[in-house]
């Protein structure tokens, strides 16, 4: 497994620390998770996200997360995975994390042929 950072040491993940993370997203031993809702997922998304809208977050996430699994949760800006990992940490997920300014910052830092709105 990826070295994950010390969940202790915040919620947040940055650009860069999400792409040394490529490799074990893709292997599936982190789990990346979309918070937006139905019309932005289906405008764009990331490679391997799954997709957990929000608006219906409290209600299903315990039915498709296990508290054992790393997670990463985005949206288009950060603010709303923010929320869904506050959630998550307060109901034992404690490794999960948001990725800091969400699919925007990834068009515009690491692969611009992801439309941005």
């Amino acid at each position: 497994m990826s070295d994950l950072p010390d969940p202790a040491t915040g919620m947040e993940l940055r650009v860069t620390e999400v792409t040394a993370l490529a490799e074990a997203i893709a292997a599936g031993e982190i789990r990346l998770i979309d918070c937006r809702e139905q019309d932005e997922w289906d405008f764009n998304r990331l490679p391997k996200a799954a997709f957990l809208p929000l608006s219906r977050f409290t209600e299903i996430a315990g039915s498709v997360l296990s508290k054992d699994d790393s997670v990463i949760v985005y949206c288009h800006h950060g603010m709303r995975s923010l929320h869904a990992t506050q959630w998550l940490r307060a109901h034992g997920h404690d490794k999960c994390w948001s990725k800091k300014g969400g699919i925007q910052a990834w068009s515009e830092s690491v692969d611009p042929s992801v439309p941005q709105y």
